[in-house]
Formats: C-alpha cells, structure tokens, sequence
C-alpha cells in the first residue's frame, strides 16, 4: 500500500530528505513537499547576501529541480491549517492535502503583530523573501540620493548584529565605488538585554563592540521596543528613537495557525516534539528547525540545528514509514559560532573563547558553499 509523506516547508531539514530520498527512496511512498517559497534560502549566508559577496542563487537553494531528482511532487502552496484527526494539511490556495505521515520545517519569524505599529512602520527579517525586496529597494535608493537617513535594527543576538554590519557594509562600499561618501547615514542597533549577543560570552562581546564602534554603529543595550511610528521606535522607558527604517531581528515567533492544530506546542505556541522530532500528541507527525521545541533540551533557534536535525529527521521519517522503532537525535554541546562582520571577516566563538579575522570568513565561506554544492542540481546536458 502507497504512503504519502508530506513535508511542509522546504527548510534546511527538508532539502536533506529530499536529497537523501532521491538517493534512496522508500519503497511505496509518495514524497510531496508543499512549500509557499520555490527558492529557500540559507541563512547561513544571507548577511553576505545582503553585503554584496553573493548572488541570490549562491544563497537558494532551488526546491524545483531538488524535487524532480528526488521523484517529489513539489505543490507550490502555503499551509494554514491542519486536521489531524483526518489526516489533511489546509491550503492557502489549493484543497486539502492527505498524508501518512507529516514532517513540518517551515522555521520561525520575528512577530510584527505583537507591537503596535511595527507592521506598518517596519520590516521583519523574516520571510526572507519579503526582507530581501525591502533592502533592495532601500539601498537602491540610498545610492541614488543624499538625504540623511536613519537605520535600525532591532535585536542584538548574532542575526541583529551581522544584519546591522551587513547593511553598513554594503551601502558604504556602493557610495564609495561612486567616489562619494556615506557620513549622511546613521546606524542604530537596539537590544533588549545589557549585552550585545547575549549567551556568547565576554570574550566575542568586547569583539564586536569594538568592530560595532569602528563601523559607526551606536548601540543601545538593555532597551525594549514596545511601539514603532512613522518617525521612529518607543521603548518601555519612554523614550523614543527617530528612525527612517526599521528591521526586527527579535525573538522568534511560531506561525498562529499551529495554535488551533490539535499538537501538543510548548509555551511560546512552538511544535513540542520528543528527542526523535515526533510530535508529542500525534505519532506520524514531526517537526523539525525553529519550528520543533524538543522537550530534553532547549536550543536557541537557529539554522544551525535544523541542518544538523536533517539526517536523523531523514532516518525516522524512514523507519516510520517501514513500522520501525525511531531514533533519538543528539545535540552538539557547545557548537561553534561562526559569525561575520560584513566586509569578508568574521568571529569564530565556542566555550567562552573567540577569534576574528578574514581567514575566519573564508573558513565559513567554505564550510557554506559546502553546503549548498549539495542540493545544487545540475542541469542535464543539451
């Protein structure tokens, strides 16, 4: 009997199954990835995205191709809902889709909705999709004119931050090949907590204060944005901040349909999973990256786990499909942060130490071109 597997967002689990599914599918199984975006982008790599040193298509991964290698019916559509008890997945767009079994990976997004104004006076990092035609727009725009401008980003977590230097980066260097300067724009970076990259450490703390501080970009720590105007941010304090141009680069967020889906979620509304990313309220069903909260340990989101989740995600969905027992997936313990600066350095921190410097960037531009070589498909020859 033929068994439909479905997966929910092409995130950076998913392009692993579909890689090794297409290597070796399951016998009597239907793949079927249902995802709203056709290129998935490597997060990775977006702040050297954003910076200049790369194309679109080094930092996507094409879902088209990767489906037709792995025989995966690709349903170019959104999940907004699902019935469990029937076994369907609700479309934005298209009927409901059945499945056997279900994988969701479909990652997190900073929660405009919670503070007032901010969806009308500012831009989430995440959709990626979404962010990218802003900053295109935005730096186009500076380049081409001379107004004073005021640009902030909001959260100074690792994202915050490499966004932030990122942006500074790019648009510096763009009105530098034009021999003019960039001394009209401002850069502002808020943080809730007292420190910058708050859980790294001292040691890459006082790096990036001081690479933050060379580049021009005033920090503010220890503040909490609750409302964003047309002209600027509000925090907690009463203070306000006058802005031109805000990006939130907070704390991530679960999309509102998982709330009335029937699974079990954890306390911020994420997909409660056990250590073999199954679903603690529905056998059949995993999850798997931001979107998964495993309940024998707490990650902070990041795409470093959904890349490391993707394997053993692969490996269970496949014994479940066979009527095996699962396996559990084990994290790393105090993973390296390779995290960059925007002008082709970056910062390399674990256990309390760190280290910067441009051969760092080219370690890490290694280690992500790697990566994406993977799910890369050439095209057949003509």
């Amino acid at each position: 009997m033929t068994q439909d597997l479905v997966l929910i967002g092409g995130g950076h689990s998913h392009v692993e199954i579909l890689r090794r599914f297409g290597q070796n599918r399951p016998a009597d199984t239907r793949l079927i990835l249902l995802s709203r975006d056709v290129h998935t982008p490597y997060s990775g790599m977006l702040p050297g995205l954003v910076a200049g040193h790369y194309k679109f298509a080094e930092a996507h991964i094409d879902l088209a191709p990767l489906c037709r290698r792995a025989d995966a019916t690709f349903i170019h559509d959104e999940a907004i809902g699902l019935d469990p008890a029937r076994r369907l997945v609700l479309c934005r767009n298209g009927p409901p889709l059945p499945y056997d079994i279900l994988s969701i990976n479909i990652g997190s997004s900073p929660r405009l909705a919670d503070m007032p104004g901010a969806a009308d006076h500012g831009v989430a990092v995440k959709p990626i999709v979404g962010f990218l035609a802003w900053w295109e727009d935005l730096s186009a725009r500076l380049r081409a004119g001379s107004a004073p401008r005021r640009i902030g980003v909001v959260g100074a977590g690792a994202g915050g931050v490499e966004m932030i230097l990122a942006m500074q980066y790019r648009l510096r260097s763009s009105l530098r090949a034009d021999s003019r300067a960039d001394d009209h724009l401002t850069y502002v970076l808020f943080g809730q907590a007292p420190q910058i990259l708050p859980g790294l450490g001292a040691s890459v703390q006082r790096r990036f204060t001081r690479v933050l501080q060379a580049r021009g970009v005033r920090v503010i720590t220890g503040t909490r944005i609750i409302r964003a105007g047309a002209d600027g941010l509000f925090d907690d304090a009463g203070r306000f901040h006058p802005l031109d141009d805000a990006l939130f680069v907070t704390q991530a967020a679960a999309p509102s349909w998982l709330a009335e889906s029937g699974l079990a979620l954890d306390g911020k509304g994420f997909i409660a999973v056990d250590p073999c990313l199954q679903s603690l309220s529905h056998r059949g069903i995993f999850a798997a990256g931001d979107i998964a909260a495993v309940r024998s340990y707490q990650r902070p989101k990041s795409g470093v786990f959904a890349v490391r989740q993707g394997p053993k995600l692969a490996a269970n969905l496949r014994r479940a499909l066979q009527g095996q027992p699962l396996q559990p997936f084990h994290p790393q313990r105090g993973a390296l942060a390779l995290i960059s600066t925007g002008d082709r350095a970056a910062i390399a921190a674990r256990a309390g130490l760190s280290i910067e410097g441009r051969l760092i960037w080219r370690w890490k531009d290694q280690i992500d071109r790697r990566f994406m070589r993977r799910y890369q498909v050439k095209p057949p020859p003509l």
